[in-house]
C-alpha cells in the first residue's frame, strides 16, 4: 500500500477568482509572498461554500515550491 506525502497547510487570502472554480491566492511561504493557483476541495463544492476575493482561506499543498494547491477551508 502506498503512503501519501504529508500535506503542507498554509493560510492566505484570495486575490482573484478565475473560471472553473480556480482562485489566485496570496500566501507567505517561508517569509516571502507567493501567488498560488488553487481549486476548491470537494466538501466546499458539495456544500456550496462561496469563496470570493478578499476571503482568508486555508490551502493544502504537496510542497512549498509547487505553485498549485487546493482550498480546504474558508476562514
Amino acid at each position: 500500500m502506498a503512503t501519501s506525502a504529508p500535506l503542507l497547510r498554509i493560510e492566505g487570502s484570495v486575490d482573484e477568482a478565475l473560471p472553473g472554480l480556480l482562485f489566485r491566492v496570496k500566501a507567505d511561504i517561508g517569509g516571502e509572498p507567493k501567488i498560488i493557483l488553487a481549486h476548491l476541495a470537494g466538501k466546499l463544492k458539495i456544500n456550496h461554500i462561496r469563496v470570493i476575493p478578499g476571503d482568508r482561506v486555508l490551502i493544502e499543498m504537496v510542497s512549498p515550491t509547487d505553485g498549485r494547491g487546493r482550498i480546504v477551508r474558508r476562514l
